[in-house]
């Protein structure tokens, strides 16, 4: 289609500058930034700073590919591209294409990707955020770069120290993962790790897991440092009430990494920060100036699959199957075994 549209319509553009050329038929601009350099039809003209404007935002590399010199730079772009998309413009004002609700559509989320680039370039690129504002964000979120020693421990909660005994003698004929497994689902009394054998993930020694929503008795930390990696813990470890059979499975070394390690990413965050919040005052801003009624209660009654039964069946029955692995287990939990 709009190769039709540019071949109907390409006989509406006049040059206007063609008379100021040098030799080699490139367009002198000199003076004229005010200068109408095409007129394509009886509304649209291409003046000479729009067409300047255009080149400066193209790379380097880019420009060169339209000539060897500025002013054959300035023609073959002015031909290749902008009248170009002049004509389709108005083959697409001629045929209504704006009032097409997918063309408005697909206009609408150019303008909003326009926009959110502008808002990008206001706040400049990551590359360009202060040393200081770096070294704030480190010294605000220094738990982030200063990780301590943890221990990945597996941990059988008994309710009796007889219990806990019988345990640690029968890990003791069989240190395998599979026996130790078998007895944290027969024996523990925490449901929450005893069906993934008792894995407790990588503990610090405040007792807090890499595992969502996960804390222990310290004690049991404490417990493991005294063996080494591989070991169990030679005896029954109090934990409140309850004992433990506790098997450090290894360690993670403390880890401090330095500003400069990680000035990248902190301006990579800061960036992504202040883009977030400009993203969210400007969408703050355009809701009270532009949004007139919001009624959320009249989409209740709109049914998007009446006339697809399948359609609904399947998203139900995912809904369903999402909510049982939900139940069952945490996608962090899931990642991290």
């Amino acid at each position: 289609m709009w190769r039709l549209v540019f071949a109907c319509i390409c006989g509406a553009v006049s040059l206007l500058a063609a008379a100021d050329t040098h030799g080699d038929g490139a367009v002198d601009l000199t003076g004229r930034h005010e200068a109408i350099v095409a007129r394509i039809g009886p509304l649209r003209a291409i003046y000479a700073n729009e067409l300047e404007a255009s080149l400066r935002a193209l790379p380097p590399f880019q420009r060169a590919a339209f000539g060897s010199t500025p002013d054959v730079v300035r023609r073959h772009f002015l031909m290749e591209v902008l009248v170009p998309q002049a004509l389709l413009a108005l083959g697409g004002d001629s045929r209504e294409l704006a009032n097409q609700p997918r063309v408005a559509y697909e206009i609408e989320r150019a303008r909003s990707s326009a926009t959110l680039r502008v808002v990008r370039e206001r706040i400049g690129a990551a590359r360009a955020i202060s040393m200081q504002d770096v070294l704030k964000y480190y010294e605000d979120n220094r738990a982030r770069y200063d990780t301590p020693e943890r221990y990945h421990l597996w941990r059988i909660l008994c309710p009796t120290p007889e219990t806990a005994l019988f345990v640690l003698e029968q890990i003791k004929r069989d240190p395998t993962p599979a026996k130790f497994g078998e007895l944290a689902r027969d024996h523990s009394l925490d449901k929450a790790t005893s069906l993934r054998d008792g894995n407790l993930g990588f503990l610090a020694a405040d007792g807090s897991s890499n595992e969502p929503g996960l804390r222990v008795d310290p004690a049991i930390v404490h417990a493991a440092q005294g063996v080494r990696d591989g070991e169990l813990v030679p005896t029954a470890v109090a934990e409140g009430p309850y004992f433990s059979v506790v098997w450090r499975r290894g360690t993670i070394a403390a880890n401090k990494r330095k500003v400069d390690a990680v000035a990248a990413q902190i301006r990579d965050a800061l960036w992504k920060s202040r883009v977030k919040e400009a993203t969210d005052a400007l969408l703050v801003a355009l809701r009270a100036a532009k949004l007139r009624d919001y009624n959320n209660a009249v989409l209740e009654d709109v049914d998007l699959f009446e006339d697809d039964a399948g359609v609904r069946q399947a998203l139900l029955r995912d809904a369903r199957q999402a909510r049982v692995t939900n139940h069952a287990e945490t996608p962090e939990a899931a990642a991290s075994r």
